[in-house]
């Protein structure tokens, strides 16, 4: 099974809930599932699947999660299926559930245990034939294209008051941003957050140069321990998370300074840390997804790297995903911050120019975090990559991801 999560945000760039997408087979190598792709998850529905083996905590830690259901699955014993808080856990119906009785009941039945609804795919043209169940929703999900958000707000909030609308596919930071003005819509999902920077700023703030040069010093070649703890020293949030990490590490010993926990720690845990430690300061002026993208992207990328048979060079393409998102994070083209930073040649030309032998890890990255399954599933066959590896590769990613934040 293929798993992503995709974010949803509010007006203050915060994430609010993710969408949880799922795909079982590679219908590459299954054509005759390409005709019956809509029932997916018929006899049991694979996003509650995963909530139920990975832990909702694991996926988020206090948002709600949209799961994908059809006009079959919403009939089955959904209980059975995941033990999550219901009320963490919004149903998402298509236009596949049908405005009569049947649907209108069991959603009825659903909502009466806890559970949210969201619907999409709904044209304007039958909004008036879904009233019953319009009025059991709790978001309805619009193709910005294709409504007239200044008609839509004074529709719904006149007659489903209780519905928050959200914005889909929304693809520029500008269209966000005129959505967000115009008013009407609640949440907001597209690749809108993640869009490289073309144009960049004249100067990056003296924390962010602290950090980059620490991030320098740790990626050059056998760095010194004691520089790269001078430099933590000028950082009290580094100090005490670094303190934090040795504490776990070596519960008896007394630390009696700063290049002394480092030395603790040695050279390569050291390394680790910074780079994922770093990163998560460096980007603290950014909305947290991006965070939280680049730590995924990194591990994912790590983890990935025996499918690429990459083995050997896991260490750079998790640098490789960690730095995926730097021009975001400094506002400037990605060349012009790749000069910021010491990285490979391997590195600048994957996330630079998209060539070389770290690209195709970049491409299958970006790919499958869009829940892209086609290109997804065509890239497994090239490569002849096995979708329990990719699958497991992800959700271990996860799963680092909320042990690396974890008190």
């Amino acid at each position: 099974m293929l798993v992503t999560l995709i974010p949803l945000f509010d007006k203050e760039m915060s994430v609010r809930a993710y969408s949880l997408f799922t795909q079982k087979n590679n219908y590459f190598l299954n054509p005759i599932l390409q005709g019956t792709g809509s029932y997916d998850g018929a006899a049991y529905i694979p996003g509650l699947e995963v909530i139920e083996s990975m832990g909702i905590e694991t996926l988020s830690a206090d948002k709600e999660v949209f799961v994908a259901i059809n006009n079959i699955s919403i009939f089955t014993d959904i209980d059975s299926q995941c033990n999550a808080p219901h009320e963490r856990i919004v149903l998402l119906v298509d236009n596949s559930v049908k405005p009569e009785p049947m649907y209108v009941d069991r959603i009825r039945e659903l909502k009466g245990k806890g559970y949210k609804f969201a619907i999409r795919k709904l044209a304007v043209s039958q909004f008036e034939a879904y009233r019953e169940i319009l009025l059991l929703m709790d978001y309805v999900l619009l193709d910005h294209k294709k409504i007239d958000i200044t008609k839509a707000k004074i529709y719904f909030s006149s007659i489903y008051p209780n519905v928050k609308l959200c914005a889909g596919n929304i693809q520029t930071q500008e269209i966000y941003d005129v959505l967000k003005e115009d008013g009407g819509y609640e949440l907001f999902e597209g690749e809108f957050y993640r869009v490289p920077v073309t144009k960049g700023e004249t100067e990056v703030t003296p924390l962010k140069i602290n950090y980059i040069e620490l991030l320098n010093i740790v990626n050059g070649d056998d760095f010194e321990l004691t520089r790269a703890a001078d430099i933590i020293g000028r950082d009290t949030a580094l100090v005490i998370s670094l303190l934090k990490m040795v504490n776990r590490m070596s519960v008896n010993s007394e630390i009696t300074s700063i290049r002394h926990a480092a030395a603790m720690l040695g050279q390569k845990e050291l390394k680790k840390w910074i780079n994922t430690a770093v990163a998560n300061k460096l980007y603290a002026d950014k909305p947290n997804e991006i965070t939280r993208l680049s730590l995924l992207r990194a591990k994912f990328a790590e983890n990935l790297a025996t499918s690429f048979e990459l083995a050997a060079q896991a260490p750079e393409l998790f640098l490789m995903g960690l730095f995926s998102v730097l021009d975001l994070i400094l506002s400037k083209p990605m060349d012009e911050a790749l000069k910021m930073v010491q990285v490979s040649k391997e590195i600048r030309e994957a996330l630079v120019d998209h060539k070389g032998k770290f690209a195709p890890v970049m491409d299958f990255i970006t790919q499958y975090e869009c829940a892209n399954w086609q290109e997804v599933s065509r890239l497994m066959i090239l490569k002849e990559i096995d979708m329990e590896q990719v699958n497991e590769a992800y959700l271990s990613s996860l799963t680092w991801y909320r042990d690396l934040f974890a008190e």
